[in-house]
C-alpha cells in the first residue's frame, strides 16, 4: 500500500488592511471621537436654539410691557407708541377680539392669537414647541398690567417676501386701562436671527467635523505606529531566533511601558529556554556516553561468547545488563520528572517506610544501623518515590563508607520530618556539595564504572525531594564522613528526637 502524498499547504493570504491592530485602533478611536462630537454638537445646537428663543421671547415681553404701560396710564389706543420694525409686530386686542391697535405691518390682520385673552384662566399655556408661560389667574387691577406673560411660537405671514411666513416668538400680556377695559397685548420678536445662527453653527460643525476626524485618524495612526514599532522589532527578532540561535535577544526599548516589560519578559523567557535546551543537549550527550559503555561491553562479551562459547562469563553479562537497566530506569524517571509529573501523595509513616526498606535490602557491602525512635513521623508523599530517595542515599553511602552506614528519622526545630543518611567515608568537600546533585556528575575519586555509578542517583534524590516540598542538605557527620539530611513537611506533629 503506497502512501498518499501530503496535501500542499494553502498559500498564505495577504493581511487585510483592517486586520492590523493599528488599523483597528485608528478606526475605533475615530468612531468614538465622531460619536462624541456629534452628541456634543447636537447638545450645543439645542442649547443655542433654546437660548436664542428665550432671548427672542424676552424681547417680545419687553415690547409688550412697554405697550401695556402706556395702556395702563390711559393713553388712547390710536395714540399708542408701537414698534414699527418688521421683525417686532404688536397688536392690542380687546375682550371681544377686536383689534384696537396695531403696528404698520399688521394692518387689516386678524388677532394674532388668543392664548392670553381669557382674564380668569389659570395655569400655564404651552406653546407649539413645548414652551410655557404663566397666565394671570385674575384680571389685573385697573390701570395695571398682568404680572406674567404667556409665550408661543407662531408662524406669521406679514409680507409677500416670505410666502410661507416667518416664525415669531409672541408674548401675550393682559393690561387694564384706567376706565376698566381689559385688553390683550401681543408682541412678537422674529426668530430669523435664531434660525440663521443655528444654521450657521450647524454648517460650521458639518464642515469642520470631517477635517477634525481626519486629523484624529492621522494622529492615531502615527501614534499607534510609533507605539507598535518596538513590537514589530520584537516579532521580527523572534522570527529569526526560532531558526535556531537561542543566544540572541529581542531589542528592549528604553521606555518603561508595557512594550518594554514585554521585551524584558521575552528575553527572560529566551534565556530560560536557552538554558533548558543546553541542559537537554548536555543530558542527551551524557546519557549517550553512559549507555555506550555497558552496551559496548555487552556486545564485546556476546561476540567473544559466539566465537568461544567456553569463555562466556554470565556474571559479567548480568552485571552489565543490570547497570544498563538501572541507567535506563533513571533516565526514564528523570524524563517523567522533567515533564512535570507530580507524585501521588498519601499519608505514610516515614519511620515505618525506613524499616520496611531496610528489611528488603540485600547485597549491601556494609550493614545499615537504624536510629528509629518510638512514635509516628507522618508525611504526605509518594511511597514509591520516597523509597527511591532512601535507596539512592543508601547506595551512595555504601559506595563511599569506610565501615558504617546509619539511618535516622526525627523532627527538626521547625517540626518538619527529617531523614538522615550518614556514612564514615571521606565526606563531601564544601565546594562540591552543590555540584554532586548535578546530573552525570561524579567526583574524581568515584570515576570508575564500578565505584562511581552513572552520576544520576543524587540528582534524582534532589528532584524527588523538591517535588515533595522538601529540601536536601549535605554536611559533615560526627566523627567524619558525610551526612545527607532530607527534610519533608510533616503531616502532623509527633513526639520524637533527632539522634
Amino acid at each position: 500500500m503506497t502512501d498518499r502524498p501530503a496535501a500542499p499547504e494553502p498559500p498564505a493570504r495577504p493581511p487585510r488592511w483592517w486586520g492590523s491592530v493599528r488599523a483597528r485602533t485608528t478606526l475605533a478611536s475615530t468612531l468614538v471621537v465622531a460619536l462624541a462630537l456629534v452628541a456634543a454638537g447636537v447638545a450645543v445646537l439645542a442649547v443655542l436654539q433654546r437660548n436664542l428663543v428665550d432671548s427672542a421671547g424676552l424681547q417680545a415681553e419687553v415690547a409688550a410691557r412697554e405697550v401695556a404701560t402706556q395702556v395702563a396710564v390711559g393713553t388712547p389706543f390710536d395714540q399708542l407708541d408701537l414698534p414699527d420694525e418688521d421683525d417686532r409686530p404688536v397688536q392690542v386686542v380687546g375682550a371681544d377680539r377686536t383689534v384696537l391697535a396695531v403696528g404698520d405691518d399688521l394692518h387689516h390682520a386678524p388677532p394674532l392669537a388668543d392664548f392670553a385673552h381669557a382674564p380668569h384662566r389659570t395655569g400655564k399655556s404651552d406653546d407649539e414647541h413645548g414652551d410655557h408661560g404663566d397666565d394671570e389667574g385674575d384680571a389685573p387691577a385697573r390701570g395695571s398690567a398682568a404680572a406674567h406673560a404667556a409665550f408661543r411660537t407662531l408662524t406669521l405671514k406679514l409680507h409677500d417676501d416670505h410666502p410661507d411666513g416667518q416664525q415669531f416668538r409672541v408674548a401675550g400680556l393682559l393690561a387694564t386701562a384706567p376706565n376698566g377695559q381689559t385688553v390683550t397685548i401681543y408682541a412678537g420678536s422674529s426668530l430669523n436671527t435664531e434660525r440663521q445662527a443655528v444654521s450657521g453653527v450647524r454648517d460650521a460643525m458639518l464642515i469642520g467635523l470631517p477635517a477634525l476626524l481626519l486629523v484624529v485618524a492621522a494622529v492615531t495612526w502615527l501614534v499607534t505606529r510609533r507605539a507598535l514599532r518596538p513590537v514589530e522589532g520584537i516579532r521580527a527578532e523572534l522570527a529569526e531566533i526560532t531558526d535556531g540561535d537561542l543566544s540572541r535577544r529581542v531589542p528592549q526599548p528604553a521606555s518603561r511601558d508595557e512594550v518594554a516589560r514585554l521585551a524584558r519578559t521575552t528575553n527572560a523567557t529566551l534565556a530560560a529556554l536557552e538554558q533548558s535546551v543546553e541542559r537537554q543537549r548536555q543530558f542527551v550527550a551524557d546519557a549517550s556516553h553512559e549507555l555506550r559503555s555497558p552496551i559496548a561491553s555487552l556486545r564485546t562479551q556476546l561476540e567473544v561468547a559466539r566465537a568461544h562459547p567456553d569463555l562466556l562469563e554470565l556474571d559479567g553479562l548480568i552485571e552489565d545488563t543490570v547497570r544498563l537497566e538501572r541507567v535506563a530506569s533513571d533516565l526514564l524517571l528523570l524524563a517523567r520528572l522533567d515533564a512535570g509529573e507530580q507524585p501521588r501523595a498519601q499519608r505514610l509513616d516515614l519511620a515505618e517506610l525506613v524499616r520496611d526498606e531496610l528489611a528488603h535490602r540485600s547485597g549491601d557491602r556494609l550493614p545499615v544501623a537504624a536510629a528509629l525512635p518510638d512514635g509516628a513521623f507522618p508525611v504526605h508523599a509518594s511511597r514509591t518515590q520516597l523509597a527511591r530517595v532512601l535507596g539512592n542515599l543508601l547506595d551512595n553511602a555504601q559506595r563511599h563508607a569506610g565501615s558504617a552506614v546509619r539511618v535516622a528519622v526525627g523532627h527538626d526545630a521547625a517540626g518538619a520530618v527529617a531523614l538522615d543518611v550518614i556514612d564514615d567515608g571521606p565526606g563531601v568537600p564544601p565546594a562540591d556539595r552543590e555540584r554532586i546533585f548535578t546530573r552525570f556528575i561524579r567526583l574524581d575519586d568515584a570515576r570508575t564504572r564500578d565505584e562511581g555509578g552513572a552520576g544520576l542517583g543524587l540528582a534524582i534524590v534532589r528532584d524527588l525531594v523538591h517535588r515533595h516540598g522538601g529540601r536536601i542538605e549535605v554536611g559533615d557527620a560526627d566523627g567524619g564522613g558525610a551526612r545527607f539530611t532530607v527534610t519533608l513537611p510533616g503531616a502532623a506533629r509527633s513526639t520524637g528526637h533527632r539522634p
